[in-house]
């Protein structure tokens, strides 16, 4: 496994080796050794997700006070641009965000620690997207920041005049300056 920083040191690229030959391909999309032994991180992940989106929905930027979730982010089918945000005010990062494309072709996944927000554009006509939790979901703990907070300042790859597609939690979503963050 290779494990690659972004300009957000916590935030890493996971990329796990692919074993292939004429039948086809095979990696280890979790190995809880493995990743301890390459990021120094030993995770238990209780809960994974799998979200399916059509083009140009935009999920986020989610997440959840207490208990905290980190994620470990990987693409099924199709193509995402994925983000993570400092949420941490203690951070010399705060406010600052890290994007890249994950698609189905490629099997690196993102690891986004606890204390970041997430969120993702679908970029394919489906995208389906399975994501490993770090803390069960606790409803009453769950926060959204808006997408298109100028203070963030993300770089959407959407076309011009082009409008995502929204749920009405992320409609609704505050600003970061408004939102409750993590120390």
């Amino acid at each position: 496994m290779k494990v690659r920083a972004t300009r957000l040191p916590e935030v890493l690229i996971i990329e796990p080796r692919v074993h292939a030959d004429a039948r086809g391909a095979l990696f280890e999309s979790w190995n809880r050794r493995d990743f301890a032994a390459a990021t120094g991180l030993d995770l238990d992940f209780p809960q994974d997700n799998l979200s399916r989106s059509v083009r140009g929905a935009l999920r986020g930027i989610h997440y959840q006070l207490a208990p905290a979730q980190g994620k470990l982010v990987r693409v099924l089918r199709g193509r995402i641009f994925d983000v993570a945000v400092d949420l941490r005010r203690s951070s010399p990062h705060f406010g600052q965000w890290e994007g890249i494309t994950l698609d189905a072709a490629s099997p690196r996944a993102l690891w986004i620690p606890p204390g970041f927000g997430h969120g993702f554009l679908a970029l394919s006509a489906e995208a389906e997207v399975l994501y490993k939790l770090s803390a069960l979901r606790e409803p009453a703990a769950e926060r959204a920041i808006a997408w298109d907070d100028p203070q963030l300042g993300i770089d959407w790859p959407l076309a011009q005049g082009e409008a995502p597609v929204l749920s009405p939690t992320d409609r609704a979503a505050p600003r970061l300056a408004a939102a409750a963050v993590y120390p």
